[in-house]
């Protein structure tokens, strides 16, 4: 039976108007990148976006829908079969120089927001990542404790390695778009392969952490929920403490997948993060289409002025 989520028409406009694509990248044929590409393909700048371990390239529907009817490109993310961090670099690189992209803004999400943190250390050297936004994420992976484990994964069957993550999910929760968002996510990660499942869990888990001196240079905002989720908070204050001039997106509420079940918010605070690059070189925006010109942003677009009104009411709403 399908989701709630999964039958709404938006999500059925997403599937019929932005087409998957498949790239391979790597001498194994079988390693293939699956991508959904939206807004204007004249942009070497992009918003990409980067799925947690049970995630699938179509559960950032919301954030592409919005985005790229408002100028902006947006590329949503499902990695090939990767078994180490630094192979995931490495094929995550020449996706990227594949596309033709000069740098990227990513958004991860959980495992996601992990790796995204990794490459950019990892292309410290020669900088692809333009900026970062990291929701629910974390910088150790000796914090799930299964460092051990993470070198069996391969041989668990698929079956259980389900059962592993679908630990981390409750829909125990009376917010009914939270608990959407967690019986959408457990149909996608229905859809993933036992391959597929243990490469993801074995990079969440394997003995690797991030260094933040070398992650820098550039804005991070890190979006975080006040109510119950997978990441604790001593993980969220590692977070802070590595990157204390990072800004701070708190969500009253979103539980473990805040992009599904708080997609008006999360995409508010996205294009909050990215007004500051609005006319640049890095600009994931198309501003030549006359929707946002860099004139009208030195004098005080009224994009600008929007997003602004719009994060004001949604304070007032939250917390006022």
């Amino acid at each position: 039976m399908a989701s709630n989520v999964s039958l709404t028409m938006e999500y059925s406009s997403f599937r019929s108007t932005i087409p998957q694509k498949q790239v391979i990248v790597d001498d194994d044929d079988e390693k293939v990148w699956k991508l959904y590409d939206a807004g204007p393909k004249s942009i070497r700048t992009p918003l990409l976006f980067l799925p947690p371990v049970s995630g699938t390239a179509d559960i950032f529907f919301k954030q592409l829908m919005c985005l790229s009817s408002r100028g902006y490109r947006v590329i949503s993310l499902e990695h090939p079969i990767a078994w180490t961090v630094t192979e995931w670099c490495q094929s995550f690189l020449k996706l990227i120089d594949y596309l033709r992209l000069d740098k990227v803004h990513i958004f991860g999400a959980s495992l996601g927001g992990f790796l995204a943190l990794k490459f950019a250390e990892f292309t410290a050297f020669r900088p692809r990542v333009a900026s970062l936004v990291l929701c629910n994420a974390f910088t150790d992976t000796t914090v799930f404790r299964q460092v051990d484990a993470s070198k069996s994964f391969w041989v668990i069957p698929g079956f259980l390695l389900k059962k592993l993550i679908m630990g981390n999910f409750s829909t125990e929760i009376g917010d009914r778009d939270i608990v959407d968002s967690v019986v959408f996510m457990s149909e996608r990660l229905n859809s993933l392969n036992q391959s597929d499942l243990a490469s993801r869990l074995s990079l969440n888990c394997c003995d690797s952490y991030v260094k933040p001196q070398h992650v820098g240079g550039f804005p991070i905002t890190v979006i975080d929920v006040f109510d119950e989720c997978a990441i604790s908070q001593p993980v969220r204050d590692e977070i802070y403490k590595c990157f204390p001039h990072a800004k701070r997106a708190h969500l009253k509420s979103g539980g473990n997948f805040p992009y599904l079940s708080r997609s008006e918010e999360v995409n508010l605070h996205l294009q909050i993060h990215m007004k500051v690059f609005l006319g640049s070189a890095e600009s994931p925006m198309d501003t030549e289409d006359g929707s946002l010109s860099p004139r009208s942003l030195e004098e005080g677009s009224g994009e600008e002025e929007s997003i602004e009104t719009q994060r004001s009411h949604w304070l007032a709403t939250q917390y006022g």
